[in-house]
């Protein structure tokens, strides 16, 4: 049991060195929907080309792979003036339109413009206007899909955020950044040796991890705009699962110099190093609550691995977890409400949901090998790696277990998912 909390604290997740070829964007697959999807129409944009409809097919693909929304066929002719007949969009089942034009804005820019109608009153929601490039588009699509969520479901999208994950072939180790449906990857690291725990900044404009390049495990932190990185943790031993605060003042970090795995914080320069945690056993997996006042850990301390609380300048330790011999990787929810963690049964390692409130678990996945956890930002959907097939994916759940998404490559595995911030 000591070896493997070790394990734990040296990796972050469960095995996370677990890695094959990776050569391909990841494709995202829908495995199941919402229970009442909106019925929506996304008409082509006015002036965008038949063959490059960048901007409406990220618009479609987004809603569409969500599992919230139901898309329904509609003719061209439409703009964002809106349709000269509500009664056929009903007629066909719409209860909402989302329309739009693309037109030259001079010095290789574009403008794409579009607003989004209530079918059944008849009225304007909502509007856009972006002023773009061609290899903005995407992002433009992005946000425009967000909007479209937003209004209709009242939850701010996150179609435009990233999501951040590590791949491999062989003597190279890859810290990718994509958009949140797995394209745009690229590759803010590389390096022949392995690369763990990467999580993200509030802000989205930095990204701590760990890396073994050192011969031993290391943390950085690491801007995304410049690609400088700060090492805030290379002590004697292990230095392992970083994880920000909410205001992005400092780190929560796992550190064997003192013995065994213990908690302490440092700030992102690496200064002001402090110790919270002090147990005979193994504490790791540190997560700071939504709002700052807790730190979520994993800790042998009571026998077996579980889920502990305590405050986040450390003092008083509450147990989280009781059901079941094993529970680790803890991972709050953005609203504060519930947690997140994996869980073994029967043999499988699964995801979990406690609601806090009640201390009710319900089971998310029918996996066997999930690990890593990470909240969307608006808490609509848990990011996970898991194995299907045999071969390592990423894969996302809602917090009812009802939609289900698949993040893969053609071939080889990807792992230590995190999703990132809400754009600034």
């Amino acid at each position: 049991m000591k070896k493997l909390l070790c394990t734990l604290a040296l990796c972050g997740s469960l095995g996370a060195a677990c890695f094959s070829p990776v050569h391909a964007q990841l494709s995202i697959e829908i495995a199941g929907v919402g229970a009442n999807r909106v019925p929506v129409a996304v008409a082509d944009f006015a002036g965008e080309t038949a063959s490059g409809r960048a901007l409406t097919s990220v618009i479609r693909g987004d809603l569409a792979n969500s599992g919230l929304f139901r898309l329904i066929e509609i003719g061209p002719g439409l703009n964002e003036s809106g349709p000269g007949n509500f009664a056929d969009l009903k007629a066909k089942g719409a209860d909402a339109l989302a329309a739009g034009s693309l037109t030259d804005a001079g010095g290789g820019r574009m403008e794409a413009r579009y607003r989004l109608f209530d079918v059944n009153k008849q009225v304007s929601l909502s509007g856009l206007a972006r002023v773009t490039t061609a290899a903005q588009l995407r992002a433009a699509g992005h946000q425009i899909a967000d909007d479209v969520y937003e209004k209709l479901t009242g939850v701010r999208g996150v179609f435009a955020t990233r999501i951040a994950y590590v791949t491999r072939a062989p003597g190279r180790y890859a810290l990718q950044i994509a958009d949140s449906d797995g394209q745009n990857a690229v590759a803010a690291l590389v390096s022949p040796e392995p690369i763990i725990s990467p999580t993200w900044s509030p802000d989205g404009s930095r990204i701590a991890y760990v890396s073994f390049e050192q011969k031993k495990p290391v943390i950085y932190v690491h801007s995304l705009a410049t690609g400088r990185r700060t090492v805030i943790a290379n002590f004697k031993g292990s230095n392992s699962a970083p994880a920000w605060s909410p205001d992005g003042r400092k780190l929560a970090v796992v550190l064997t110099k003192d013995g065994n795995s213990q908690i302490y914080t440092v700030n992102p320069d690496g200064s002001s190093l402090q110790r919270l945690s002090n147990s005979s056993g193994i504490d790791t997996e540190p997560r700071f609550s939504a709002d700052g006042a807790f730190i979520y850990f994993t800790s042998d301390r009571g026998g077996s691995p579980q889920i502990y609380r305590m405050g986040a300048n450390g003092g008083e330790v509450q147990r989280i977890s009781f059901e079941g011999s094993y529970n680790v990787t803890p991972r709050p929810s953005p609203d504060g409400k519930s947690l997140a963690y994996i869980t073994r049964r029967e043999g499988s390692f699964q995801l979990v949901l406690m609601d806090l409130a009640s201390k009710q678990v319900q089971v998310l996945t029918d996996s066997r090998k999930d690990e890593s956890p990470s909240f969307a930002p608006n808490g609509s959907m848990i990011l996970i790696a898991t194995e299907i097939g045999g071969r390592g994916v990423l894969a996302a759940v809602s917090p009812d277990g009802r939609i289900k998404q698949r993040l893969s490559v053609s071939s080889g595995d990807v792992r230590e998912p995190a999703w990132g911030p809400f754009l600034q």
